[in-house]
């Protein structure tokens, strides 16, 4: 990534209406979002919905509301899109839970009520406590813990995203997961 493509220089040319600038946003993180959002969508929530078309649904959101967003440094856009995204997951399991689970013609289904596999690996309350203990660090440093441990941006490119090296940027997501690590010991 070169410095004329930072995402913060993408996020102003496309407030200023440049479509390239929108595309490029879009190809950038549709990809990231993908990876991240996978099997975070448990089976027994999807009918015509799928975890890939809510997070194209979350891009374009995002992007169409371009002009509201205000630019944090590097990595609050991921934030962003990340919790536009872990909002429209959250809203379409309980519609789904109020609606009840809609079974195709496939006569080979089975019911599966299991959870997801993030829920799965980490627990539904230890997911909680994560969520809580990343909420309360400082926002450069909740941005940091997000682009590296959840969508595992290299060190590099976070760098080239904040304008830094990526020794000050491996020091500085050392120090956040860090202070996460402080905070969610207490609970375990």
């Amino acid at each position: 990534m070169h410095a004329e493509e930072t995402t913060a220089l993408l996020l102003d040319r496309a407030r200023g209406g440049d479509a390239t600038a929108r595309d490029r946003l879009a190809a950038r993180y549709l990809p990231i979002l993908r990876r991240w959002a996978h099997g975070r969508l448990p089976s027994s929530t999807r009918d015509l919905t799928d975890t890939d078309d809510l997070v194209q649904v979350t891009l374009f959101r995002v992007l169409n509301q371009i002009g509201k967003f205000e630019y944090g440094g590097a990595g609050s856009f991921l934030a962003y899109l990340r919790s536009a995204l872990l909002n429209l997951l959250r809203n379409e399991i309980r519609r789904v839970a109020r609606h009840g689970e809609s079974l195709g013609l496939d006569e080979n289904f089975a019911e599966d009520d299991a959870a997801s596999p993030l829920e799965q690996a980490i627990g539904r309350e230890r997911l909680e406590r994560y969520e809580a203990a990343l909420e309360a660090l400082p926002q450069r440093s909740r941005e940091l813990v997000i682009m590296r441990l959840e969508f595992d941006m290299t060190y590099e490119d976070i760098a080239s995203e904040m304008q830094s090296t990526p020794d000050a940027v491996r020091m500085a997501i050392k120090r956040s997961v860090e202070s996460l690590a402080r905070s969610l010991g207490g609970h375990e």
